[in-house]
């Protein structure tokens, strides 16, 4: 029997939709088809409209129709005065967040699709008129639409695939594994993101790593040094294999050039400063490493700098390679 999957938008761009039309070997279709999973209804990607999809809604909420997960897109839209009103449903004036939340207690899982349907993301940023929030998440803080204590009736809480956007794979493994009953409590970190991705670091696997033990930094875009200590780069806190699961078969942010700003986290929309700076107090950044005593990390980083070598501190301020790594004969005993 097929793994049946309801998709809605709500407060957001769409891009996390954009982003899994671009899975590939194999494309999105071909890999649901595979893997058994039946998308009954998307909003920008299905052919029925109106009354049809109503009368789909209907049929869920009747028990006419099974819905293994259901997926949501973009934040939750609570405003105005907790009305939902500011995002009503064409052609129901019933607003989006009410149909969340029925849909939610009919479906055996829910899955929060982006940072914005998980903890609010950019669509919760300051002043948030929208009062928006995520499914089960407020930011940092358990609660949001459906309630801290919400369970699906498979017994998970809301599944939060965060990013900004997701990465296609990491929506179609959750759903995959899911499909297979492959996904517990324990494959979900305090967050609530699936752990096959998120027990990673950014930092892992990113091609600038000789950069950083050296701490030869990048100063401006389009440097190749490192770009924690000066451009605001955090990939070393920030949970994802972005850096090893590559996009669109080879890219990454850092590899493209723009630092890490933590996306797959609740509130990274507003760390408090630019996202390409990187704040200090007294020369040393506030966002340090994971599990990276300061102390520790004043020492390594006055150690490393005194031991760069010249190739790595001046091809870091550059745009391209200016000096190559040096060729030398292997010593035979």
């Amino acid at each position: 029997m097929a793994f049946t999957v309801l998709w809605l938008q709500s407060g957001g761009c769409g891009g996390c939709t954009m982003s899994l039309l671009c899975a590939e070997s194999p494309d999105l279709l071909t890999t649901l088809r595979g893997a058994g999973i039946d998308l009954l209804w998307h909003p920008s990607l299905s052919e029925r409209t109106g009354a049809e999809a109503r009368d789909l809604f209907d049929d869920i909420l009747r028990g006419r129709q099974a819905l293994d997960a259901l997926c949501v897109e973009g934040a939750m839209l609570r405003g105005p005065e907790g009305t939902g009103r500011f995002h009503v449903l064409a052609g129901t004036d019933r607003p989006v967040i009410d149909w969340v939340r029925d849909l939610a207690a009919a479906a055996r899982h829910v899955v929060a699709v982006g940072t914005c349907a998980a903890y609010g993301g950019v669509t919760a940023a300051s002043p948030n008129i929208l009062d928006a929030c995520g499914l089960q998440f407020d930011g940092y803080y358990p609660g949001g639409a459906l309630g801290a204590d919400f369970r699906a009736r498979g017994g998970l809480p809301v599944v939060n695939v965060a990013g900004c956007p997701t990465h296609p794979d990491w929506v179609t493994e959750t759903l995959m594994l899911l499909a297979q009953g492959a996904l517990g409590p324990d494959g979900l970190d305090a967050f609530g993101r699936p752990r096959f991705y998120a027990d990673q670091l950014v930092h892992h696997g990113c091609t600038r790593n000789e950069f950083y033990e050296y701490k030869a930094s990048a100063l401006h875009p389009s440097e190749q040094g490192c770009m924690m200590e000066h451009m605001g780069c955090i990939g070393t806190q920030a949970h994802g294999d972005c850096n090893t699961r590559l996009w669109n078969g080879g890219g990454s942010c850092t590899r493209g050039g723009y630092a890490c700003i933590n996306c797959t986290a609740p509130e990274f929309e507003e760390p408090g400063h630019p996202f390409a700076r990187t704040p200090k107090i007294a020369g040393i950044p506030v966002g340090l490493p994971t599990d990276m005593p300061k102390a520790w990390f004043v020492a390594l980083s006055s150690l490393a700098k005194a031991a760069t070598p010249d190739r790595l501190a001046r091809n870091a301020v550059s745009d391209h390679q200016v000096v190559p790594p040096p060729c030398r004969t292997p010593k035979r005993r």
